[in-house]
């Protein structure tokens, strides 16, 4: 659509400190400029052709990497959360901010084992916050190439808002 190829958005990471995530743009420009901040749906007009292409493979996120090289992100971690989206989950779960006591990630244990429409709950993090280990890290670095391949891995939200399946509990 002749727009930038590259997008900046607000997120979070340790310690609640706010940096500016780059990704490729896979949306039409100003995509929420009506609607406020939301999540894509299934079957989202605001996604831009190449866009369901780099959604799908994952590959919208490789211009993190300059992220993990500026220090506001590791390899691995729990993914960064918008500030407005965090501050809404966390009225229904308050541990959500726990999420803050590590710094985000590229992939991580919800990233493998979740979805892009895995409930909020499971996004916590919980399971990886509790057993982080060096050989876990390793681990689900290993597990991502498998996991950018999987088309349902990158699913939207159902077009209600809803997480369309929470098959994975405990993400």
């Amino acid at each position: 659509d002749r727009g930038p190829v590259f997008y900046k958005q607000t997120r979070l990471t340790e310690g609640g400190k706010e940096f500016q995530i780059c990704k490729f743009r896979t949306m039409i420009r100003n995509a929420e400029a009506k609607t406020g901040a939301r999540l894509a749906a299934e079957h989202d007009d605001r996604i831009l052709p190449v866009g369901h292409f780099l959604r799908r493979t994952r590959l919208d996120e490789l211009p993190q990497l300059f992220n993990i090289w500026k220090g506001e992100m590791s390899i691995v971690g729990p993914r960064p959360e918008r500030p407005e989206l965090a501050a809404e989950i966390e009225k229904e779960i308050p541990e959500f901010c726990y999420r803050l006591k590590m710094k985000a990630g590229l992939t991580g244990y919800a990233q493998v084992y979740g979805k892009y429409n895995t409930t909020s709950y499971d996004k916590l993090n919980l399971t990886y916050i509790r057993n982080y280990s060096l050989l876990l890290d390793l681990k689900l670095i290993l597990m991502t190439p498998k996991i950018m391949m999987l088309k349902e891995s990158t699913e939207g939200v159902a077009d209600n808002g809803k997480a369309s399946d929470s098959r994975h509990p405990g993400v």
